[in-house]
């Protein structure tokens, strides 16, 4: 209860993460600019998605002798240069590519040599590789570095807070857009009662206050936002939470960081090629950005979107016609500061001495240097010592993904 106030009456829940949340954070949401700054949307794939499904290298051989049953076949895929392709369920992403607003990342990743889920997540959302002792998010820790950042800087599109959004800098945890809204009906009056009766001191007295704040907001009720003609969100979980992040930059109210992810990425048995449980998820997975950068596409400019996952999986499919934990993987970034059109890699080959421990991806790029280059030179942030303690930030390690 100290980081989190929960609120909920008739069916109808508010959910903030943060200090001092009420009424003050309620009143300057209700007076929130609506200045339509740069965002950073990212998007965790949890679970180590397989990059060589994701961008086959249908120009290496040894690719197919790797992988007899899953590898993508050359004729399936779909080109992208000389050496990588797309997964075909990809094929909502292709438009992008050929705009050159869209650059895959092969070789995406942490330094750290862990192959634990759990570890591997919480260092990707700590920034701090191999540090465990660090108390907050590196995403937070980019608030604190914005000036003056507002009560709708920080958002998660999911239940609860994620790691990367948690520290000293209130941050929203939204189920989705409907927990952003008042109840409606005869029952408004008990959830104003619900604050007058409250003994919590953060609550006591401020009940008329706090809920005419809540009355202000829902004049900027992003639910009300449609997508743009012509866009079709996949009816998926991930597909209603592109649209409701969408529908939150198009409020202008102020975000700058959203945060999401999607689960379903650890195959380890039946992974399949062309068709299968992983073509599923990536149908699933290209069909919502897609949507969602195309609602945008008006705002492009204004939107950095990045995909990553805490680690890859080996290069050799294992006797269950799967793949098992590895360690470089695949990214996306896209936006208008993208230098798209091109697959950003230090790619050599597939041979044992150019494997991680002879086994899978190595890590061609930190994770760090492309949220790093895209906080700098989309969000703005200059110094980021703060950001990614410990980390050099030197912009020579930069994917260079985005324009100066």
């Amino acid at each position: 209860m100290r980081r989190r106030l929960f609120l909920q009456a008739s069916g109808s829940s508010l959910a903030f993460a943060g200090l001092g949340l009420a009424p003050s954070f309620l009143r300057a949401a209700a007076d929130a600019p609506v200045a339509k700054g740069k965002v950073l949307v990212l998007l965790i794939q949890r679970g180590a998605c397989d990059a060589l499904s994701v961008l086959p290298p249908v120009g290496e051989p040894r690719y197919y002798d790797l992988r007899p049953t899953i590898a993508i076949p050359a004729s399936d895929a779909i080109k992208l240069d000389g050496t990588f392709g797309l997964h075909p369920s990809l094929s909502a992403l292709k438009p992008f590519f050929d705009a050159k607003v869209l650059a895959p990342v092969m070789g995406a990743g942490s330094p750290d040599p862990t192959r634990s889920h759990f570890d591997a997540q919480d260092y990707l959302e700590s920034g701090t590789p191999g540090v465990k002792r660090t108390d907050d998010g590196c995403l937070d820790r980019a608030l604190a570095s914005l000036p003056n950042p507002g009560p709708f800087s920080g958002v998660a599109l999911q239940p609860t807070l994620p790691r990367i959004l948690q520290g000293p800098v209130p941050a929203l945890a939204l189920g989705s857009l409907e927990d952003f809204r008042l109840p409606d009906g005869p029952s408004t009056g008990g959830f104003e009662a619900m604050y007058g009766a409250a003994l919590d001191q953060t609550l006591r007295g401020v009940g008329d206050e706090t809920f005419q704040a809540l009355k202000d907001l829902k004049a900027k009720d992003p639910r009300s936002i449609a997508a743009a003609p012509g866009v079709a969100y996949p009816v998926s979980a991930l597909g209603k939470r592109m649209q409701q992040i969408a529908q939150l930059i198009k409020a202008d109210l102020g975000l700058r960081i959203a945060v999401s992810d999607c689960g379903g990425w650890d195959t380890h048995v039946g992974q399949g090629s062309t068709k299968g449980q992983l073509s599923a998820r990536l149908q699933d997975f290209g069909d919502s950005l897609g949507a969602f950068l195309t609602d945008l596409s008006d705002r492009m400019d204004q939107v950095c979107l990045v995909t990553l996952t805490e680690f890859g999986r080996t290069a050799r499919e294992n006797g269950n016609r799967g793949t098992d934990h590895g360690h470089g993987s695949a990214a996306f970034v896209a936006g208008g500061a993208v230098k798209g059109g091109r697959v950003l890699n230090a790619w050599k080959s597939l041979g044992d001495g150019d494997l991680n421990e002879g086994r899978d991806l190595k890590v061609a790029f930190d994770y760090r240097s492309l949220l790093g280059e895209v906080l700098t030179k989309h969000i703005g942030i200059r110094d980021l010592s703060r950001v990614f303690p410990g980390y050099a930030n030197d912009p020579r390690a930069w994917t260079g993904a985005l324009k100066a």
